[in-house]
């Protein structure tokens, strides 16, 4: 092996070669842990009584919802994982491409727990149902905290609108995938 040293030529032995190559991967390895390490995922910290608009939207803005049976199937996944990891649903929206929850996390365990245990097993159905492979959705779920009620009184405006916005509907009491009849204190018929 011949390195340039000050503009001369020189060999080293191969085994002082080996030992190079193995602290360079050594370097490596460290400088990858510690980028992992000190890599933050998620601005938002997730506290016990703490609200937060959650969204997504389908990859390339793709459908992630193509029959009814498929929001109905999402609907009994948020069903049964609040009860696990301890989350109220204060208003949500399910559309063709994207989603909105407005949640709080009632116990020790960050909400970011209950989004991936229901969207990683739509994830799956969906792709098996299907038959397709991949990612369903554009990247990680967002989440922004909720701190004042004004702005919680205006999200949860905003999130049952969504419909009526798309023009999807006349008027939010006809949309099935949210829970607007609920906050109107009325239910949906069937």
């Amino acid at each position: 092996v011949l390195l340039q040293l000050q503009g001369r030529k020189a060999r080293l032995p191969a085994v002082r070669v080996v030992v190079l190559v193995r602290r360079i991967f050594e370097v490596r390895r460290t400088l990858t842990h510690l980028k992992e390490v000190c890599m933050v995922r998620r601005r938002v910290e997730f506290i016990e009584g703490g609200c937060y608009h959650i969204y997504n939207r389908g990859c390339n803005r793709g459908l992630i919802f193509r029959c009814d049976e498929n929001y109905y199937f999402l609907l009994r996944r948020v069903k049964r994982e609040i009860v696990r990891w301890q989350v109220t649903i204060i208003a949500y929206c399910l559309m063709p491409n994207h989603y909105h929850f407005l949640v709080r996390q009632d116990g020790p365990q960050p909400l970011s727990r209950f989004v991936q245990a229901v969207f990683n097993s739509y994830t799956k159905a969906f792709n098996r149902m299907y038959d397709r492979h991949g990612t369903l959705f554009e990247g990680p779920f967002q989440a922004i905290p909720v701190t004042k009620e004004g702005y919680l009184i205006h999200l949860c405006r905003y999130i049952h609108r969504n419909p009526l916005e798309a023009g999807l509907v006349a008027d939010p009491t006809a949309w099935p995938f949210s829970n607007y009849l609920e906050w109107m204190g009325s239910e949906r018929e069937g």
